[in-house]
């Protein structure tokens, strides 16, 4: 048969068994077969292949082309997103090129120029720039409140009258950011004068960070060593803390902790212990609206706690290996008990023990859903079961409250990860 003759044999037999329909199948790849010029091809096709392995390869056809559909759909919808953002970005650049020759230290950062702390503010419209510059502000109160409570603690005459020095610049500094907004509020003011205000306040905060920081520094290296708490601000897989230490051979155990987390849904996983082998050995979790759970070698125990609400909690869990009885504990109160978990499996020892994420692999294999969202402090473990009274000493800050003496909360034991913060400890402070 002549190859054009051949060619046009093969179109209309793919034709003939995918019932003619007129869609895109992208590369596809068909077997000829040759038949007289004057035969029915289909039927040919049908007698010489079989009915069987033919229909096979339509069904395979068939779903090569949904499947590349599905990809064409996925492209276009990232394709799209993708030209929305460069959009934005064209209009923004527009924006900053036109207005760049009249911003005073603004504008886009030249190679080898500084770094500017307030996130390139210059290229956010003023009544934006004014907003961060208030958050700015609230967070460095924050931070001054917390050097206010180390002062207290530790009478310094220079630390108070630098804290006060700092807290009336932040003073001025709010006074002027109000102004400001009034005066944007009002339709007074142009660009210039917008650009002259951020810079005075631009470099006023640089100055108030630096200062701080020094402070904040003096204090970590005087105050106790455990009066600290771990911040997991966001949702992520590379932000955790790991304890130093690992855990020896258990037959029994109480881990106490503080959380504060108004995550939804879940607060997620605040510990995890991991050895080789098994990757929930130990697990504190609370993932997606299932309750907060207690992991022991795979196996669950749901527990009552309901503490996602903004506030600081003090949660313990006691456990023997003995018929796996279990005991919860929240703010001093026990709340719920079982057994019959991971009865006569002592805890291993050797592991890995993080703060802030679920492991599923030794170590590692975070997943960002399952992380802790929140606040943690004083998470200790013990080799026993507390006592009602121990657990009551604890969640009250109490001068008996004992230390765990398998783990025990310290800086010099944790290790920080991806981002997550310390900042002193609040809720001792807030119950006395």
């Amino acid at each position: 048969m002549p190859a054009g003759r051949a060619a046009r044999t093969c179109a209309l037999l793919a034709l003939c068994l995918l019932g003619g329909g007129a869609q895109d199948f992208g590369p596809t790849r068909f077997i000829c077969t040759s038949v007289p010029v004057d035969a029915d091809m289909c039927a040919a096709s049908v007698a010489a292949g079989g009915a069987e392995e033919l229909r096979s390869n339509v069904l395979q056809l068939r779903e090569t082309v949904l499947q590349q559909k599905e990809t064409i759909l996925s492209q276009k919808e990232t394709i799209r997103e993708l030209t929305t953002k460069l959009g934005r970005c064209e209009s923004q650049s527009t924006l900053d090129t036109g207005a760049g020759e009249a911003r005073a230290g603004g504008g886009r950062k030249q190679p080898g120029s500084g770094k500017n702390t307030m996130g390139d503010l210059s290229r956010t419209p003023a009544a934006e720039t004014l907003s961060q510059l208030g958050q700015t502000l609230q967070s460095l109160k924050t931070r001054l409140e917390n050097l206010e409570q180390y002062s207290r603690l530790n009478s310094s005459s220079q630390t108070n009258s630098l804290k006060d020095l700092l807290q009336s610049k932040i003073d001025d500094l709010e006074r002027q950011v109000l102004s400001r907004v009034n005066t944007l509020e009002e339709g007074k003011g142009g660009p210039r004068n917008d650009t002259e205000e951020r810079v005075r306040i631009e470099s006023a905060l640089t100055s108030l960070h630096q200062r701080i920081s020094e402070l904040e520094k003096g204090q970590k290296d005087n105050r106790p060593g455990d009066k600290f708490q771990l911040t997991f601000p966001l949702r992520t897989n590379y932000m955790y803390a790991k304890v130093k230490k690992s855990l020896p051979e258990m037959y029994a155990f109480t881990v106490c902790m503080w959380l504060k987390s108004s995550a939804a849904p879940g607060v997620g996983t605040p510990f995890s212990y991991a050895v080789p082998g098994q990757a929930n050995e130990l697990v504190l979790i609370e993932w997606g609206n299932n309750p907060m759970e207690i992991l022991i070698n795979d196996k669950v125990a749901k527990l009552p706690f309901v503490i996602n609400d903004g506030k600081w909690h003090h949660i313990c869990i006691t456990w023997t290996t003995r018929d796996g009885v279990w005991e919860a504990y929240q703010d001093g109160t026990q709340g719920g008990s079982g057994e019959n978990l991971a009865p006569y499996h002592p805890i291993k020892p050797q592991g890995v023990l993080v703060l802030g994420q679920e492991q599923d692999t030794l170590g590692g294999g975070f997943d960002a859903t399952q992380a802790f969202v929140g606040e943690l402090a004083h998470f200790n473990i013990w080799d026993r079961k507390l006592t009602p009274g121990e657990v009551y000493n604890l969640a009250t800050c109490s001068s008996k409250a004992l230390s765990g003496n398998v783990i025990a909360w310290a800086e010099t034991h944790i290790e920080i990860f991806g981002g997550a913060t310390k900042w002193t400890f609040e809720a001792c402070r807030q119950i006395n």
